[in-house]
């Protein structure tokens, strides 16, 4: 009778598998995709690029081993990633050994408390990053500043329609003629940055760095947009 009872345990195992693996492999490649490995403080980050395949010691994990090392020093030997149960994501080495533990936490943030390392974090990359600019967010004055000088111009974004999905823009008397030779006259927000339009039609684009809007590209006189 014991024995008809393991061989019927055996039987449903042998049936499950497939469904188990395939479950499995839905997880995993449901966590495909660039992540971001943090310290507590968020001043130190390393992206890593979680794949589905195969590798030594688990499934491919991409990273800049020497960036990234120096901050995170286990990433050192990183080889490879895993996914235990449903919500561990381990990064280890090409033998399998544990370098970091992920637990899921609230909101899809993974974090990794090990002896002798400090608390360490996990999150999709997208996630991590911050939300883009609104234009209702943009909207006021705004200094220009060209390199370290004093400001050289104010401009005043609105919200006031000027044209097919543009909003309206005032250059301030008194502007340096840099910027009053450009003749910005409405803005826009693309894909995280701000576009300034001129009547002529040639732009201005700023990215931001830090709450400071930098002109793209750079040159070799950089200009900024600041709040005042």
């Amino acid at each position: 009778m014991r024995a008809l009872g393991a061989r019927f345990a055996a039987m449903t195992f042998a049936a499950l598998a497939p469904t188990l693996a395939s479950a499995q492999s839905d997880a995993v490649k449901a966590l495909v995709g660039v992540w971001e490995v943090s310290n507590a403080d968020h001043d130190k980050t390393c992206p890593i690029t979680l794949g589905a395949e195969n590798a030594a010691g688990g499934f491919k994990l991409d990273f800049n081993r020497t960036a990234c090392a120096t901050d995170f020093p286990p990433l050192k030997e990183a080889g490879a990633w895993n996914l235990v149960g449903d919500d561990v994501i381990q990064i280890v080495n090409p033998k399998g050994k544990v370098l970091y533990e992920f637990t899921e936490t609230e909101g899809g943030i993974y974090e990794s408390l090990r002896p002798g390392q400090p608390l360490t974090f996990l999150q999709n990359a997208a996630a991590a990053a911050p939300p883009p600019k609104t234009t209702a967010e943009m909207t006021g004055e705004w200094s220009v500043v060209r390199g370290a000088s004093a400001p050289i111009c104010t401009l005043t974004l609105s919200l006031q329609p000027a044209g097919k999905d543009e909003l309206s823009l005032k250059v301030q008397p008194g502007c340096d003629p840099t910027v009053a030779s450009f003749g910005a006259v409405s803005w826009h927000m693309e894909h995280g940055e701000l576009v300034l339009k001129s009547a002529r039609g040639p732009t201005w684009r700023f990215e931001e760095a830090d709450g400071t809007w930098q002109r793209v590209p750079e040159g070799t006189d950089p200009i900024m947009l600041v709040r005042p």
